[in-house]
């Protein structure tokens, strides 16, 4: 039998998305439970050491495994469900997906959210102007090979590293003035095509959804873990 599969996860987390994603595109069957970030279960450092989501918990005969972190979770559903292939098959192609998902949780998303934080016109603009540049990045250095997603190759676990931040970009668009650069084409036709998987159409949220969620980013009251680790960074 296989095994038994649950995940934390919340509905506004872009993290726990990336992992609803690529169960879906694993064809997994899983439990979800979802966690309310602002009213967290007493319990819930038990489950997740973080306080974040995702987590998932992997039940096979008697023994039980907890993972956490989007990425990590990812790549160990990759590795123990190896088909569909959600990451190149040579050395060298998994370290330059590797690569282009660092750049996404290290530069990408930080400065997404930065933007969403920051509160006086002069630090907006600042990171208005990154995140610009790390589009530019994202069109020049990572879709320059002509085809449709992020890698060569094709679809990826980069590409779903990335999606759940495009997903929330009206946030952006609502808040701070700043829609998905028109000097990107590339980048606008990959989300079209992400916008057309399955998949992502399963999961997809309500764009006022986001907006309602991410309110208090824009407002500098969030109180999750990521908003409270990128004050202090």
């Amino acid at each position: 039998m296989p095994p038994t599969l649950t995940l934390y996860s919340s509905n506004r987390c872009p993290y726990a998305h990336r992992t609803r994603l690529t169960l879906t595109e694993k064809g997994l069957a899983f439990n979800r439970v979802e966690i309310d970030l602002d009213h967290k279960p007493a319990n819930f450092n038990e489950i997740s050491p973080y306080g974040k989501v995702p987590v998932l918990l992997v039940e096979e005969g008697g023994d039980r495994l907890r993972l956490w972190e989007s990425m990590i979770i990812n790549e160990y559903l990759e590795e123990a469900f190896p088909e569909p292939a959600l990451l190149p098959r040579s050395a060298g192609g998994r370290a330059v997906a590797r690569i282009w998902i660092d750049f996404i949780n290290n530069q990408f998303t930080p400065a997404f959210y930065k933007l969403l934080l920051a509160q006086d016109a002069a630090r907006q603009d600042q990171w208005r102007q990154t995140l610009h540049d790390h589009c530019r990045f994202l069109e020049t250095e990572v879709l320059n090979h002509g085809g449709d997603y992020l890698l060569a190759t094709g679809f990826s676990l980069v590409d779903i590293a990335l999606y759940p931040w495009f997903e929330r970009w009206e946030t952006l668009s609502h808040y701070r003035g700043f829609p998905l650069p028109a000097d990107c084409p590339r980048l606008q036709t990959w989300l079209a095509k992400m916008n057309g998987r399955g998949t992502v159409q399963a999961w997809r949220n309500d764009p006022q959804q986001y907006l309602d969620d991410y309110r208090a980013y824009a407002n500098n009251t969030a109180t999750t873990t990521t908003a409270q680790a990128l004050r202090s960074d």
